[in-house]
């Protein structure tokens, strides 16, 4: 069913990269938990997922690994980031000590939005018609878009979903309920781009 010459990355860490490494392998993509510049170049996609955007945003310099993504994606890498993932994508991110993003996104975004890890919530999103569960934990969330953007999910009326290009932000998680759908979104991206 999917692209076995496809090697999706997972950045791996720190955050929930065990659960995207799960669901790749319940979809039985090739994957492999990116850590290194090395581990970086030997992928065709790659997936930030969520966590602590300012360590990983910061694991990122230190690694020398964020002019490689930034590079790989203008050349046309598909990326997804989920969660932290998607504020480390994003143009812009507002409040105290935000993180350095790699901009790849046009969207600001505002951290924990929608409050702390006790104020986590389920909810039910629709997506190319479908109901997905998906969870928001310490989400971010989307204050505006670039008209580049296209906003393939909203939550309450704000934008949770959106991409520009290659690059997909979500701003919850669907891995920590092992589903599948921002994952095959990922895979087709590599055959529509």
């Amino acid at each position: 069913m999917y692209n076995q010459s496809m090697t999706v990355g997972v950045l791996s860490f720190q955050g929930d990269f065990a659960e995207h490494m799960d669901v790749l392998a319940s979809m039985e993509v090739q994957a492999m938990e990116v850590r290194s510049l090395g581990d970086l170049k030997k992928v065709d996609a790659l997936i930030i997922p969520g966590g602590e955007s300012t360590v990983m945003a910061k694991f990122l310099e230190e690694e020398k690994m964020s002019r490689e993504i930034a590079a790989r994606v203008k050349q046309g890498m598909p990326i997804l980031g989920t969660c932290a993932g998607a504020i480390l994508l994003a143009r812009k991110v507002m409040g105290k000590n935000s993180p350095k993003t790699l901009g790849l996104i046009d969207i600001t975004v505002e951290r924990n939005a929608y409050g702390t890890q006790h104020e986590s919530f389920e909810a039910l999103i629709k997506l190319k018609g479908k109901n997905i569960p998906v969870s928001f934990i310490r989400a971010p969330k989307i204050t505006s878009t670039g008209k580049n953007v296209e906003v393939l999910a909203r939550f309450r009326g704000v934008p949770v979903l959106v991409r520009q290009g290659n690059v997909i932000a979500a701003t919850f998680h669907t891995e920590v309920q092992n589903a599948t759908a921002l994952h095959k979104l990922l895979h087709q991206l590599r055959h529509i781009l």
